[in-house]
Parts: structure tokens; sequence; C-alpha cells
């Protein structure tokens, strides 16, 4: 029942105390507080079990990286995500900043992840300066093959824009995030969730 508590949770869009009564009513009577700890034990331990199945090496698509915004103790920070252009989850990070550190965080989280021949040969961003900065960088440091084409099209990253509205639906019940690890612990479950309806990985190794 736990672990169908977190699915729900970070699949539909709802609150703590509206789950609360959801399983109130299948005669399961649990603090809405305690689901809360459930989110943060659980989800993170979904997105490492599906996390293998995120990429099919023999399927390259071009990579599509942007990041949207999320409230985290009152403040905003920020989602960098990434989606291959059938619009399938490839990796996600959150950060208090928007700059070029953050950018080559998100970028080396994804490589230190792939093996180099899963690296496809085209990656899109918008047209911000951090992206092009760091994949520079983590090409001088032998960790992105110099031959990965950045390339920054408007209209070729509407794949992953309008994931990010499916995904902030979702976000926006939690009301907001009391600090940076409860959001990135959620947020996990969330994308597993995602991944799943996109049908990456398998359900069966969850529950």
């Amino acid at each position: 029942m736990i672990l169908w508590a977190v699915r729900w949770y970070c699949k539909y869009g709802i609150s703590y105390r509206e789950l609360q009564e959801m399983l109130a009513e299948r005669g399961v009577n649990v603090d809405h507080s305690t689901i809360y700890r459930w989110v943060q034990r659980y989800a993170p331990e979904m997105e490492k079990r599906l996390r293998w199945y995120w990429r099919n090496p023999s399927d390259l698509c071009p990579w599509h990286m942007d990041e949207t915004y999320v409230k985290v103790n009152g403040r905003w920070a920020y989602l960098y995500r990434a989606v291959d252009s059938r619009g399938r989850t490839v990796d996600f990070y959150i950060s208090s900043r928007r700059n070029s550190k953050a950018a080559y965080r998100f970028l080396g989280k994804i490589l230190n992840n792939v093996k180099k021949w899963q690296i496809p040969r085209f990656i899109n961003t918008d047209k911000a300066p951090a992206y092009g900065r760091a994949l520079a960088l983590l090409k001088r440091e032998g960790r992105c093959p110099s031959d990965v084409e950045h390339r920054q099209i408007k209209y070729r990253n509407n794949v992953i824009e309008c994931d990010h509205g499916k995904l902030k639906r979702i976000i926006g019940a939690t009301l907001g995030f009391k600090s940076m690890k409860t959001a990135y612990a959620t947020i996990k479950g969330i994308e597993v969730m995602r991944a799943l309806r996109k049908g990456r990985g398998l359900s069966i190794l969850l529950w």
C-alpha cells in the first residue's frame, strides 16, 4: 500500500490531504504527514530502480534541453530537464541558480550516466549562452564527444516545452516545496511516473 500511495501522489497531481481521504475510503487510515514521509523515502528509490531503463541505446534520438521554474521555500528554483525528440525522459536536475555552472552540472550528470556511444549527434537548447559554454567545457575535458553538434533552434524545443507543461500540472498540486532536498525527492517520483506513462521502464520492477 505504501508504494501505491507514492505512485498515486506522484502520478495524479493530488495533495497529501486528498490522498489521505482516498486511502481512508479504502479502509487505510493514515495521516497526510505519514504519506509525505513515504514519498520522501520511496520516490528516490523508484527513480533509482527505473533509471537503467530510461535510454534505448539503439535509438539515439537528439536531446532537447530546457529549464522551468519550481517554487522552493517561497523562492523560485530551476528545474533543468532533457527529453529526446520523441518526448522520452533523458534526465533532470534542480538548481537554485540558472547559470553556466548549473548547466554544466546538469549536462555532466547526463554524460556520467551514459556511455559515449549512447550520446546523440545533436543536442538542442534555447539561445541561453550557458548551455554553449557548458558543452564547450565538457568537450575540452573529453567528457563530451567533439562531434556533438549544439543546435539553438527555438521551434525544435517545442517537444520539451510541451512536456514541461504536463509535468507542472502535477507539481502544481504540491503548492511548492519546503527545501531543495524535498523538492528533488518528490520530483524524482513524478519524473518516474511520467517516464512510465511514456513507456520507459517496466512497472513490474517497481511493484
